[in-house]
């Protein structure tokens, strides 16, 4: 399969793939696209539009479950409860800083919309600040993935563009190796002993 036939075929359907990508949570696609990007073969302002756009709605869908349904889905869900109360410690503790930077936060990054749904934090303060704080993950892996691309162009050359599906396999790989790494650290942290109950901040 030529990668950079497909790309050139299809591009439009990178963006609607970043933006599914980004609101389910994950840079790994962002940063392939931008190095695509960097090559020629994908918009770079649309792709950090897309991706910018897809996580701000992912985060306030879950900010909008949390609030709506929170407390029954921590007791569908039990094993949530410790992610859930490690999230609004942070938020105790930090607040405005937490609500900009948790994205970027392993461990309680896939908790922390949910949770602040949950905490005290009303929800044009969230919108706001999430739509900033999506905005500066966006331009941090999409401006990543595009330095990288020249980085590989200005070295190799128009060669580059043949590496394109090398690098897809590359983040893949680390994508793959982070999950791992992170459902690890959640199978070994985030349990709580049966009938644990969850810290909320008084609404």
């Amino acid at each position: 399969m030529d990668i950079n036939h497909l790309i050139a075929e299809h591009g439009a359907c990178f963006y609607a793939i970043a933006f599914i990508w980004t609101f389910l949570e994950g840079e790994t696609f962002v940063l392939f696209a931008a190095f695509a990007a960097a090559q020629g073969l994908v918009d770079p302002w649309l792709l950090l539009i897309f991706s910018w756009l897809g996580s701000f709605a992912g985060d306030q869908s879950y900010f909008w479950l949390g609030r709506r349904f929170g407390i029954r889905l921590l007791e569908v869900f039990p094993r949530w409860r410790g992610g859930v109360d490690a999230a609004l410690r942070w938020v105790e503790r930090y607040d405005t800083g937490f609500i900009l930077s948790f994205r970027f936060i392993y461990g309680v990054r896939n908790f922390s919309s949910f949770a602040l749904g949950l905490s005290a934090v009303r929800w044009n303060r969230f919108m706001r600040l999430n739509f900033l704080a999506a905005g500066l993950w966006a331009c941090m892996f999409v401006g990543a993935g595009f330095f990288l691309g020249h980085a590989f162009r200005s070295v190799l050359g128009d060669v580059a563009r043949s590496f394109s599906m090398v690098m897809l396999g590359v983040f893949v790989a680390i994508g793959a190796g982070m999950w791992l790494l992170h459902w690890r650290q959640k199978r070994r942290h985030l349990a709580v002993p049966p009938g644990a109950k969850v810290v909320l901040p008084p609404s």
